[in-house]
Order: C-alpha cells, then sequence, then structure tokens
C-alpha cells in the first residue's frame, strides 16, 4: 500500500501521531479547549490549536499564560479539558485512510503511537474505537520531557520496538509533529485536512 509513495523503499516499523491522525479527535479536543477556557474569557481559534498540536497540553497552557498575561493552573486545566473532551468520546471516529494502512501492515511489522497527549485519554479513546490490538507500544506525553518539535518521542519509540529510526516511517497531521519525524531521520506521511496522504520528504 505504500509503494506509490515510495517504489524503492520499504520499511520495518510504522510510528503514528494519534490525534488527527490514527483518531478524528482535533474537532473534539477543540471543542474541550474552548469550554475549559471560557471561564477565562479566552478561546483558541483552530488554526492556534493546529499549530500548538503535538505539544502536551500543560505546556500550552504554560505558553497561553505567558501570552495573554494570565495565570491558569495548568494541572487544574488538564483535568477540566479531558472531562470536556472525554464527554464527547462517543462522537470520535478512526480516519479511514490511515486505517487501512494500520489493518493491512496489522502482524507484518510492528506499529506504535506516538503522541502529546496523555496515556490515560488515549487509552480511552483506542479502547473506545477498538483498535489498541493494533499497536505493539504507546509513547505518551508523560514519557518524555521534550515534546515535539524535538525528536525525543519518535527516537524513544524506534527504540522501544527496536528499530532504526531510518527505517520507519512516521504518520503525523501537524507541522511539530511533522519537524519532529524529520529531525529524527524519518521519512513522514502527512494527513491533510481532506485525510489524504502526502510525502513530506
Amino acid at each position: 500500500m505504500l509503494n506509490k509513495f515510495f517504489p524503492d523503499q520499504s520499511f520495518k516499523a510504522l510510528l503514528f501521531d494519534f490525534d488527527g491522525t490514527v483518531a478524528d479527535t482535533m474537532p473534539a479536543h477543540l471543542a474541550a479547549w474552548n469550554k475549559a477556557l471560557d471561564k477565562y474569557d479566552l478561546s483558541l481559534s483552530r488554526d492556534q490549536h493546529m499549530s500548538w498540536a503535538g505539544r502536551p497540553t500543560a505546556r500550552i497552557v504554560e505558553m497561553m499564560n505567558q501570552l495573554h498575561k494570565t495565570d491558569i493552573n495548568p494541572e487544574q486545566f488538564v483535568k477540566e479539558k479531558e472531562a470536556h473532551y472525554l464527554a464527547s468520546l462517543g462522537d470520535v471516529t478512526t480516519i479511514k485512510s490511515v486505517m487501512e494502512i494500520i489493518q493491512h501492515y496489522h502482524g507484518q511489522i510492528p506499529m506504535a503511537i506516538v503522541t502529546g497527549s496523555r496515556r490515560k485519554i488515549v487509552e480511552l479513546t483506542m479502547n473506545q474505537l477498538g483498535i489498541q490490538k493494533y499497536f505493539d507500544t504507546l509513547v505518551c506525553a508523560e514519557d518524555y520531557t521534550q515534546g515535539k518539535p524535538a525528536p525525543d518521542c519518535f527516537l524513544m519509540a524506534a527504540a522501544k520496538i527496536q528499530i532504526a529510526p531510518a527505517d520507519c516511517l512516521a504518520f503525523e497531521d501537524a507541522v511539530l509533529g511533522i519537524e519532529a519525524a524529520h529531525t529524527a531521520n524519518m521519512n513522514c506521511l502527512k494527513v491533510t485536512d481532506d485525510h489524504s496522504l502526502v510525502h513530506t520528504r
């Protein structure tokens, strides 16, 4: 299935961002952000949300505090935002174009989730969608210090499945994630707004 993108290259592992790549969660996350921000008289646009996608929520709150001169407690905000997200979990679906690849390569080569979201939220979403069986490992926000665009999370995933980074193919929807994959010396396919796939390198 990947031959049309890489006719002269094969990969030994596939590494997937989660939100907006495997699961169509970005609208639910944006809505949860704005519900949680409402009491602070703040809001987050779709463009802002996408520009920060890949970073842990607590880190984004710290950035917003600096930007807006506010004093929002990151840990408390994370709990509130996650509660709003989980309330809409039943509306979340998978991204068909990516799931077709996952199902095709399942059992042939290792696959991992590499995300800036917290493990609890990712696992609950995966369970809701019934897709946890496809992945050999998860690398989540709690597992590393430097988030995307740093390559740490992708390098950690490659190490956990014991595959050289250059032999891994990453899937991402956000600029920060694509940069992280490239810095990790990985090829990357971008999931576009219409859920088609584009080679970024």
